[in-house]
């Protein structure tokens, strides 16, 4: 049982990040949390794993959370952990090996467990999951959704009573995404209960026992997952709601290498070191006025490809031409900006418009604060960068990229974290973007972005 009882809270002394908030969840029971970003989904899930107090000094916090039996404010976060395990948005904050099969085994090596029973429980683990292709990998060579797929397996490893899932599927293609709605339904099937905190819905039809709603820190409204997934489309959108089924439909294919007018990728191959190639002789085009999707399974290539088209990996042969023009690596630098799967890398000021100026030394706060206002972060200008939730980060990420001025704009899965609206303000942009003239690139599971945003598709 998980019982939070009347709970208020903020964070650095605000208040209002959550109001009174009372939920119940079952043992068993399958609960997803929903709403727009900054809502406050991530701190209900911080409330339960004990983040909340535990690593939230100087924050206002009234109200009371207890989880399994234990009051959370007063059992120490070990013992708390062998009860409820975490998966956190960005996977890499969860990592303490650099390699794969060492990080499933860190868990119960940390507990004290029986090296015998560590072995037969990471078995199980693997074959479970079915994550044979995770062995014995390098966590720094993996993709973003391999770093995903890994930290889900390393709490399944420890078997908690209760998984904390918190966007889980930010970074996973549709093939891991359904593969994670799979190992969903064998903890149900275990008797675990699961509670995540997501935006991409489609995955979760016949998991779901319940869905909390919550709006401006407050649960708005609840549902049986049944009665959810039945929501009418222009009330899902009133709610700010992804869609509640998968996307469907098709996009003609990229152009061919050659164009004179935009970017012209030629015989493109990439990798690491003396590692085989990540792709071999890659060759299309993206022309200014279309927005080009890049998709394919997480360790394809895709982020490789974008660091190699904005000069930050070299490349082992072809040729990148913008405009008709060669560009090497140097010239690629200045003329390209890339919104990075994991934004939190680019985030470096102690202000949001701090940021935003970093992004143009050239730009006035009065072009600063529309570019805000359009993304809905100027009541934020001042807030720290990385006090913002996951949505909001990705959307000042975005802002930047705006601001930037550059010739060719490359966003790497820029949905992650993004409730609906904020989808579809951020696909108007990045078409708005494009008829400007630039040339713009969208690394992207997200079906839904693609009909929305994209022109052409690239798959690799």
């Amino acid at each position: 049982m998980i019982s939070i009882e009347n709970v208020s809270f903020g964070y650095s002394g605000e208040k209002g990040t959550l109001r009174d908030i009372t939920l119940r969840i079952k043992d068993g029971e399958c609960v997803l949390l929903c709403g727009e970003s900054g809502c406050g989904k991530t701190t209900v899930t911080k409330l339960i794993n004990g983040l909340i107090p535990h690593f939230t000094d100087g924050c206002s916090l009234a109200g009371k959370v207890s989880a399994e039996g234990l009051p959370v404010d007063e059992t120490e976060l070990y013992e708390l952990a062998k009860r409820v395990g975490s998966v956190f948005q960005n996977p890499k904050s969860q990592f303490f090996n650099l390699d794969s099969d060492s990080e499933l085994a860190f868990g119960l090596e940390n507990q004290g467990a029986d090296p015998a029973f560590i072995r037969t429980r990471l078995k199980e683990t693997i074959q479970n999951l079915q994550l044979t292709s995770l062995q014995g990998r390098n966590i720094f060579s993996m993709s973003g959704g391999e770093k995903q797929l890994l930290a889900f397996a390393s709490v399944y490893t420890m078997n908690p009573a209760v998984f904390v899932l918190d966007e889980p599927t930010a970074n996973l293609d549709e093939d891991a995404v359904t593969r994670l709605g799979e190992q969903i339904r064998l903890l149900k099937r275990q008797g675990h209960t699961v509670i995540i905190a997501e935006h991409r819905l489609w995955f979760l039809s016949g998991l779901i026992d319940r869905a909390v709603f919550l709006k401006d820190g407050k649960i708005a409204r609840s549902f049986t997952g049944a009665q959810f997934f039945s929501l009418p489309e222009r009330e899902r959108i009133g709610m700010g709601l992804r869609a509640l089924t998968p996307s469907s439909g098709s996009l003609p294919s990229a152009l061919p290498c050659g164009t004179a007018e935009g970017l012209s990728v030629e015989g493109l191959t990439c990798g690491f070191g003396r590692e085989e190639p990540v792709f071999r002789s890659l060759s299309f085009s993206a022309v200014t006025g279309e927005v080009l999707a890049v998709c394919g399974k997480n360790g394809v290539g895709k982020t490789t490809l974008t660091r190699c088209l904005c000069g930050l990996t070299r490349e082992r042969a072809g040729a990148v031409r913008l405009s008709g023009k060669l560009f090497n690596r140097k010239q690629r630098t200045r003329a390209a900006f890339c919104v990075m799967q994991d934004v939190n890398h680019q985030l470096f000021s102690d202000s949001v418009m701090g940021e935003c100026l970093l992004a143009d030394p050239d730009c006035t706060n009065a072009r600063a604060e529309d570019v805000l206002n359009l993304f809905g972060l100027l009541l934020f200008r001042d807030k720290h960068p990385m006090a913002l939730s996951g949505g909001q980060k990705q959307r000042l990420a975005v802002a930047t990229a705006v601001l930037s001025g550059k010739e060719l704009l490359i966003f790497d899965e820029p949905t992650s974290g993004l409730d609906y609206a904020h989808m579809m303000e951020v696909s108007s942009i990045i078409r708005k973007l494009a008829k400007e003239g630039r040339i713009v690139l969208i690394v992207t599971h997200d079906r839904e972005l693609i009909h929305c945003a994209c022109d052409r598709v690239l798959e690799l």
